[in-house]
């Protein structure tokens, strides 16, 4: 009998819905939106979520308790170094579910699930919308003052000085065990290359860590910098030989 159990078996086996509900994880992951139905979605939330908490405590146990839900080190790598940094203040309620109706067909209840805090692209695409022409009750356009001309004269110069700052530094995500988070913590200190995260050591990064923030207090970056100077040295396929040996930056 089922008393007291809610879970949607969702027509399939055991094996078949744990693989099922793991695919759908790992797909929720790395695009941080996807589409499927209402049913998916919220068995989908139920077994995510767990995940995302666990994500929190970067270490090598929790990495491989998340890895025997998820199967996918990809997958892994991206939950660790750039949903948990993103997800770090909020205490739950990680993922949000959007009816979208009912699809042709089978007349399924169709939905979006997507990750909360991740729903920037919605004002990214608001901010690529060309901008609306003033006119002028007489039916022209308003003539633009001379500061206003000048504005975007100056605004174009901001963004060349800071794409030709950007272009000076190296993206920093790519030594495994750095996220958005560290990376700005290591910029902001003066760490901003490859080259000279591969001159700094440990120790120092540990500090620079420490005086970040206690949630810093897990990461370990004993292999940063010889993971920076192989990166520097233009030597990716040695790097990311040694990546996959690596759990989350640490020596396995």
């Amino acid at each position: 009998m089922r008393h007291g159990k809610k879970d949607n078996h969702l027509g399939r086996t055991s094996s078949h819905r744990r693989a099922l509900l793991s695919n759908l994880a790992g797909s929720l992951i790395i695009h941080k939106r996807i589409e499927t139905t209402l049913a998916k979605a919220k068995e989908l939330r139920k077994y995510v979520e767990p995940l995302l908490t666990k994500s929190k405590d970067d270490s090598t146990h929790s990495r491989r308790v998340v890895f025997s839900y998820l199967n996918d080190k990809d997958v892994v790598k991206e939950l660790y170094n750039v949903v948990a940094d993103k997800i770090a203040n909020r205490p739950g309620g990680y993922t949000r579910i959007i009816k979208l109706g009912s699809r042709l067909g089978d007349n399924a209840e169709v939905a979006l699930i997507e990750l909360v805090d991740f729903n920037d692209a919605l004002l990214l695409a608001n901010a690529d919308k060309p901008a609306k022409t003033r006119r002028s009750r007489r039916g022209g356009t308003t003539k633009k003052t001379g500061s206003e001309a000048a504005a975007p004269v100056a605004e174009a110069e901001v963004v060349e000085s800071r794409v030709a700052g950007e272009a000076a530094a190296d993206d920093l995500e790519k030594i495994e065990g750095i996220g958005p988070k560290i990376a700005e913590v290591l910029t902001a200190a003066g760490i901003a290359t490859f080259a000279g995260l591969s001159e700094a050591t440990p120790e120092a990064i540990r500090e620079i860590l420490d005086n970040a923030g206690s949630q810093f207090a897990s990461h370990d970056p004993a292999t940063w910098p010889k993971q920076a100077e192989l990166a520097a040295a233009g030597k990716w396929d040695e790097l990311k030989t040694w990546q996959d040996e690596l759990m989350g930056g640490r020596e396995a």
